[in-house]
């Protein structure tokens, strides 16, 4: 009678096992479908990826000796006049620049302050003319930039650009400058004579 009666509970949780062991089957064939899936993508994937790698490899093999010759620079860019006159440049504003700070600092008529503005004035105009020189020491220095002849003609040409106004600037600068100082000194001769004559 106990075997009779356990009988239809045993039936059932085995029914239920058999269920859960089928839908587990079907879960996993799904599973097994999505992995085909994935691996099917990633190896079409690969492939293209190999084929543009593969492309691209002997695309630039192809370049190659034309991407080398631009790391190259040229006779005639080297004997490029403006190179000479770039360099000039720069030791003419070292040169002037120096030689200004010492008379402005060393002359009475100009405060401290006005000493301490005129040499900033001088370093930021010297540091902009080294940066000026180390780009055109980049342009023409083989194997640190791919450019064309002309590429590089044109970078010349525009530090020329640049070295020749701050040369300019740096005259400017200093003719006003002594223009300021004859001015004070002029002033002060003329109120040093007139207290003279006044006999202060």
């Amino acid at each position: 009678m106990i075997i009779v009666l356990l009988f239809p509970l045993t039936m059932h949780a085995q029914y239920f096992e058999v269920q859960q062991l089928l839908l587990n089957v079907e879960k996993l064939s799904q599973f097994k479908a999505m992995l085909q899936d994935m691996y099917d993508g990633w190896k079409l994937v690969n492939q293209g990826y190999t084929a543009i790698k593969d492309i691209s490899s002997g695309n630039f093999s192809l370049h190659k000796g034309f991407l080398d010759a631009l790391m190259d620079v040229s006779p005639a860019v080297r004997r490029y006049e403006r190179i000479a006159a770039i360099v000039n440049f720069q030791l003419q504003i070292i040169k002037q620049g120096r030689a200004a700070v010492q008379l402005f600092k060393s002359d009475k008529a100009i405060t401290v302050e006005e000493g301490r503005y005129v040499t900033k004035v001088f370093d930021k105009l010297l540091q902009r003319s080294m940066e000026s020189i180390d780009e055109l020491a980049l342009v023409i220095t083989a194997g640190k930039l791919r450019m064309s002849d002309d590429e590089r003609i044109k970078a010349i040409d525009r530090v020329y650009a640049e070295v020749n106004e701050q040369f300019s600037f740096l005259q400017e600068f200093t003719n006003s400058t002594k223009l300021l100082l004859l001015q004070r000194k002029s002033a002060q001769a003329e109120i040093d004579l007139s207290k003279r004559l006044q006999g202060k």
